[in-house]
């Protein structure tokens, strides 16, 4: 005699939905590939490889929750401080992603942009950047971001002399220089603050990222490694964030 297990239907998962309290502009600092690599017996290399993959699945979430503006520390300017071999594979994962997901990226309709030095990166690293912004320039969805070869200081250094230099040459008078002024001259020009900071590993600072632009932003911070970044951890930012109320100084 043979039995039939009743069948049993599938709980859905649900789909989670937010307010209209979720951050338009979102920044992330992401920290711990190489603690995540070492933790495992393997090159500091394996964890920004796996971290490569992980910068794609965040771009979809924030798409599935219509984020406009996703900036994201791709490489610091302190960051050339690290060994020769790994700076050199780090310059390649550009291209490294952009032939991999640019095509998903395109039919997503995600503009891709950059803050920082980009002259300053090699030549390889320069077209692969170059490529892709001018294969997205007409998308008009999400704002992909990478601050790369970028630092704060040197941010906020080069926007002091670009006023300077047109205070000198009488295209700026002193007397109208207000935030609003000296923000224009900032890499992220024509872009809003960021409303929400997320950092991984467990380090709580900002490592010179966005100092400027940082002034009100919301932070949250989780010790998971970003390669073990994934939806769940995002949502959990998200759900954060809806319940923080922004005061900006006042009541």
């Amino acid at each position: 005699m043979s039995f039939k297990l009743p069948f049993i239907k599938k709980k859905e998962k649900r789909s989670k939905t937010f307010s209209n309290n979720i951050p338009k502009h979102i920044a992330i600092i992401m920290d711990g590939n190489g603690r995540w690599a070492k933790k495992r017996g393997l090159p500091r290399i394996a964890g920004h490889k796996e971290g490569v993959d992980v910068v794609q699945n965040t771009v979809r979430t924030a798409t599935k929750f219509n984020i406009e503006v996703l900036t994201l520390f791709t490489f610091s300017t302190e960051n050339w401080k690290r060994p020769k071999k790994e700076v050199e594979f780090l310059m390649k994962l550009p291209e490294q992603f952009l032939q991999k997901y640019l095509p998903e990226l395109i039919a997503k309709n995600v503009r891709i942009e950059t803050i920082g030095n980009v002259e300053g990166l090699p030549n390889y690293t320069k077209r692969a950047i170059t490529h892709a912004k001018n294969q997205t320039k007409e998308n008009d969805g999400l704002l992909l971001n990478f601050a790369i070869n970028y630092g704060g200081r040197g941010d906020i250094v080069k926007a002091i002399k670009e006023i300077v230099s047109d205070i000198q040459s009488l295209e700026l008078s002193p007397d109208i220089l207000d935030e609003k002024i000296v923000s224009s001259y900032l890499d992220t020009n024509g872009l809003s603050d960021p409303d929400l900071l997320i950092r991984t590993s467990g380090e709580r600072r900002i490592s010179n990222f966005l100092l400027w632009q940082l002034a009100y932003t919301e932070f949250w911070f989780t010790d998971i490694l970003w390669p073990d970044f994934n939806e769940e951890t995002f949502i959990q930012a998200l759900e954060d964030y809806e319940k923080r109320k922004r005061r900006y100084g006042g009541l």
